[in-house]
């Protein structure tokens, strides 16, 4: 079989680039190992353990797809506050949407909604969709990728665009080189109820062995809700994992300075090894690397699929402007352009959380009196938070077509 684009990956980052492209006139296939089916939504199931903190550039980008309706037709907490506070000092600050006269900062959704509305979208679209389908060999084959598939199925394209995720097999088989390193932590996930509201704020803790993160979500009514991210060394994290739920619950609550009360309950637990990565290139003649496939970072911020959403906005938009001068998708020279608008603003985003997370960690005195002297010093600076609050919003920078107001 024979398309004009191929992607690989269906995930959010991928579904999203072929929603951008739907109507471009091009043959679009998508390959992704899952089936790729829609499960009927049950507000009385548990939360997904997996969530993301969309920013206002992310949401604009779901809505011009048509996807933002059915993730709020699910469920989708807005947040408009964000504290955060060093657990071994007295430094914090806080940060409001109101500085930025924005109603909220982002939504915290939990991944699997955000899929299924983007799968959504896809089955009512006339793009092409193999599920169940895993690629097991890649080669160039005259202007072409020749992909071969479970089963011995072949696929070309002249355009291929790894979307498959942080163990991309696109970016291994095409022999994509990558610089990455272990963060020597591992993330602990999973959702919480709480004893007090969480007042529609994102809270963060930066304890002395890793970032704390009680994210906010929308519960049933008169039950307080977060999904945490519990960053921590392995050992460490072991340790956690293996107290039943009651215990971990305790543990949790004293880790977070009870700032919303005791910890009632616990959903199942993921431990997520935490490692940074990101692609030299993002393209070669024919291939392009989007979201976890070209860079993944420290899950601080809440970020990653944010950059993802931008890394497919971007692509799409460049490829759109190339086909209206007649130039041919997969030349190099094409694709550079949008390795060009993404990698310097991934790689700053990438150093920012890697600053972060290493002055958090630090445990000499002079760092500890400097990073609570330097979030207290901010914490007053009004232009300087909301310069913070536009990039966290997706505001600010070389924003694609469909992430601008």
């Amino acid at each position: 079989m024979r398309a004009d684009l191929i992607i690989v990956g269906a995930g959010m980052v991928g579904s999203t680039l072929a929603l951008a492209l739907e109507h471009s006139g091009l043959k679009i296939l998508i390959v992704d190992g899952s089936p790729l089916s829609v499960a009927p939504f049950d507000a009385q199931a548990p939360f997904e353990p997996r969530v993301s903190a969309l920013s206002m550039a992310s949401q604009r980008i779901l809505e011009r797809l048509g996807a933002w309706q059915g993730i709020a037709a699910r469920r989708a907490c807005p947040y408009g506050e964000m504290r955060v506070w060093d657990g071994s000092g007295t430094g914090s600050i806080h940060f409001a949407a109101a500085s930025v006269h924005a109603e909220t900062l982002g939504h915290i959704v939990e991944n699997r909604v955000v899929q299924d509305a983007l799968l959504e979208r896809l089955h009512d679209s006339q793009i092409g969709l193999l599920p169940g389908t895993r690629l097991e060999q890649l080669r160039r084959s005259g202007d072409d990728w020749l992909l071969t598939l479970e089963g011995g199925r072949q696929l070309r394209a002249p355009l291929l665009v790894a979307a498959d995720g942080a163990n991309s097999a696109v970016r291994r088989l095409a022999g994509c080189a990558t610089r990455e390193w272990d963060y020597l932590h591992h993330a602990i996930v999973t959702s919480v109820r709480c004893e007090k509201p969480h007042q529609a704020t994102a809270w963060q803790r930066f304890t002395d062995d890793g970032p704390l993160a009680f994210l906010p979500l929308a519960g049933p009514a008169g039950e307080h809700w977060c999904s945490i991210v519990w960053s921590t060394v392995p050992v460490e994290a072991e340790r956690l994992m293996a107290l039943d739920d009651e215990a971990f619950c305790v543990e949790l609550g004293k880790a977070f300075e009870l700032r919303l009360g005791k910890v009632l309950h616990a959903d199942r637990r993921l431990c997520i090894p935490l490692r940074q990565r990101h692609a030299k290139r993002y393209v070669e003649p024919g291939l392009a690397l989007i979201g976890d496939a070209a860079h993944t970072i420290h899950p601080l911020a809440g970020q990653g699929v944010n950059l993802g959403f931008l890394d497919a906005a971007v692509l799409a938009e460049v490829l759109l402007h190339a086909a209206e001068r007649g130039e041919h998708l997969s030349d190099e020279r094409v694709l550079s352009r949008f390795e060009r608008r993404r990698m310097p603003h991934n790689l700053a985003m990438m150093a920012a959380m890697e600053g972060f997370q290493r002055l958090f960690q630090a445990d000499p005195l002079p760092l500890r009196l400097l990073r609570n002297v330097g979030l207290d010093l901010v914490d007053g600076q009004a232009e300087a938070k909301a310069l913070f609050v536009r990039q966290a919003l997706g505001l600010a920078g070389d924003l694609p077509e469909l992430a601008r107001a």
